[in-house]
């Protein structure tokens, strides 16, 4: 029996936010210039047969059983995948173990004061924090959609939050998950991370570290994993991204379309929930209320629960020719990053409008971009090319 639960409850200025997500149980006016530069990326993985993700490694000089026993670990910069079209992910049976998962550290993108000014308008004074609040317990009956997204990076094992977010071709049975940019791929400096993988209401029963010693795998993740073995980020982060978000940072989202590492059933499916994504969210300025939803890892949190700010937003300019982006108070860190920000559509229900992008070293706000055109056409590509596969 399936049960419907509220999972954004009523906060300072919201007199009521209802964000529903059905679960089984374990087992903007969009701000964006222009559309995406970037198409939608292959990847390697279940949907694709294992000579042809061969032969997709072996034109960047990598082999296939090599890269499955560890040579996924060199990251000499001449052979870092780069581009839209390059991005390979093969599955690596086993790999995220419960101990490797609370190992993974954030990605921070953090900015010094004085760094967010001189976009397109003016910036709000800076909002107040708001004291980021655990979710309830169990998660999947308050966040069904929400969960950690796991990668390696040339720093180590990493890790962000992401959202169940539905397919507009698939209704019911979407693969797809929303996250940030900096999640999937390292901006102007860099390439595609490697070993891209969703998980679902992780840590479902919010233990501690202490309590999660020796976890088994169903404990942390209730729901398996997911291997992204398509991605998608825009042209814009993949250019311009920086380690404090740079000129990217407005155009900071991504879509993974994954895989279960075991099984057969969508994602959508499987949790029993996926969001809307609105694309014309309204300004910041009319907004009442908006949520951020996230598992942060940086001190003083550890990346095990997961948590929530609600906030009326503010914008925020961080160059010239760039959207404005969102900005509310809170207190999550790092490791919240991709983690999708939600406000009530016209029909009560909540939808996606955002992602958490970048924040200050005082960890007192998050931002996050405002989703027009460019980002639509990211999710339509990801949903009409690789959506049924």
């Amino acid at each position: 029996m399936r049960s419907i639960r509220p999972l954004l409850a009523a906060s300072g200025l919201a007199a009521a936010l209802a964000l529903t997500a059905t679960a089984c149980g374990p087992g903007g006016d969009g701000a964006d210039s222009k559309p995406s530069a970037s198409d939608s990326a292959r990847a390697g993985g279940g949907s694709t047969s294992p000579s042809d993700l061969a032969d997709a490694l072996k034109k960047h000089g990598v082999d296939l059983d090599k890269y499955k026993n560890g040579g996924w670990r060199n990251w000499d910069r001449s052979t870092w995948l780069r581009e839209a079209k390059d991005f390979v992910n093969p599955v690596v049976d086993g790999l995220w173990k419960p101990d490797r998962m609370k190992s993974a550290k954030d990605p921070q993108k953090t900015m010094a004061a004085g760094e967010a000014s001189g976009g397109t308008g003016i910036s709000d004074p800076e909002p107040a924090p708001v004291r980021a609040v655990q979710e309830k317990l169990p998660y999947h009956n308050y966040a069904a959609p929400v969960g950690k997204v796991f990668f390696d990076s040339p720093k180590g094992p990493m890790v962000c939050s992401g959202t169940v977010v539905k397919d507009p071709a698939h209704p019911g049975k979407s693969n797809l998950v929303w996250t940030a940019g900096h999640c999937v791929h390292q901006g102007g400096s860099g390439g595609w991370y490697r070993n891209i993988a969703f998980v679902p209401s992780y840590n479902d029963q919010g233990k501690s570290a202490a309590a999660l010693n020796n976890a088994q795998p169903q404990q942390i993740a209730p729901y398996g994993v997911f291997w992204a073995d398509w991605a998608s980020t825009s042209g814009e982060w993949i250019n311009d991204g920086g380690p404090t978000g740079g000129t990217g940072a407005p155009y900071d989202y991504a879509v993974l379309h994954v895989k279960a590492e075991n099984g057969t059933k969508s994602l959508e499916e499987t949790v029993g929930n996926a969001l809307t994504v609105n694309f014309s969210a309204p300004k910041a300025h009319s907004v009442s209320s908006m949520g951020a939803w996230g598992y942060p890892a940086a001190p003083p949190y550890d990346g095990l629960q997961m948590f929530r700010c609600v906030d009326r937003p503010g914008q925020l300019s961080i160059s010239p020719g760039t959207p404005a982006m969102y900005r509310i108070g809170c207190t999550m860190t790092g490791g919240s990053s991709g983690g999708g920000w939600f406000m009530n559509g016209p029909d009560g229900k909540a939808q996606l409008v955002s992602n958490t992008s970048i924040g200050p070293v005082t960890s007192g706000w998050l931002a996050g971009p405002q989703l027009g055109a460019g980002a639509k056409a990211l999710l339509d590509s990801m949903s009409a090319k690789y959506g049924g596969r």
